[in-house]
């Protein structure tokens, strides 16, 4: 039986491949576990609570498509239903679609293409509208935490114009979250078939509904179409 990843090339890093109108191909080890948004009573998303790891091996297929039976893994579903899993994504870097948001002791920036409507951002009034406000260290320290835990990466932040953005460091993880998008973090590389890299993230959000209209990336579309994985 030909191995599905034979088409990634042995390094040793984690990567992940986005192979041509089929799954993704990830090589080299990434924890695989799932994240659940944590909602207060008001029903906004706070915070992420962490299910547990499963036993990580060298390499694994994940649906891209949506109609695999045997979720997150690839069951050849693609082929039946004649999936189209084009890239349409921007391949510029993010610096070239970044706005930027002025703050005391903080600049945050904000790339809407990667926005998965996840939420993180809107408690609170927001954080564009917070930003205003961060003279309060305690609303500043409570931005931070709104922008770190936005899965997509559209939000970052730095401490001053021209220094390098905050982030968490993760160790190389893939984690499924129920109903919705797989969450790459720890700067995992995603390739697509034709072999262009993309801007390696720290977090970053992968469709797996089939639905999204800027593939290989999440923007919500699972929530249009009643994505179900549990």
């Amino acid at each position: 039986m030909n191995d599905p990843t034979s088409g990634t090339d042995a390094h040793p890093g984690p990567r992940i491949r986005v192979s041509d109108h089929g799954p993704y191909l990830v090589s080299g080890a990434p924890q695989l576990t799932t994240r659940t948004p944590f909602l207060d009573e008001h029903g906004d998303a706070v915070a992420w609570t962490e299910g547990a790891v499963h036993k990580t091996r060298e390499t694994y297929v994940l649906c891209r498509c949506g109609q695999s039976r045997d979720k997150p893994f690839c069951d050849g579903s693609h082929q039946k239903v004649g999936f189209d899993g084009t890239c349409t994504a921007d391949r510029a870097p993010g610096a070239a679609r970044r706005k930027v948001y002025g703050g005391v002791g903080i600049v945050m920036t904000d790339d809407e293409s990667l926005c998965a409507g996840y939420a993180f951002c809107d408690p609170h009034g927001g954080v564009w509208t917070e930003i205003a406000q961060t003279a309060d260290p305690a609303i500043r320290a409570r931005v931070e935490r709104q922008i770190a835990d936005c899965p997509s990466g559209r939000l970052q932040y730095a401490r001053s114009a021209n220094g390098a953005p905050v982030e968490t460091p993760y160790p190389p993880t893939i984690a499924t979250i129920p109903n919705g998008a797989l969450w790459v973090l720890g700067g995992v590389p995603v390739e697509t078939a034709d072999g262009f890299t993309y801007e390696v993230r720290n977090r970053q959000l992968l469709c797996r509904c089939g639905a999204s209209e800027n593939k290989p990336f999440c923007d919500g579309s699972h929530r249009r179409v009643k994505f179900q994985a549990p």
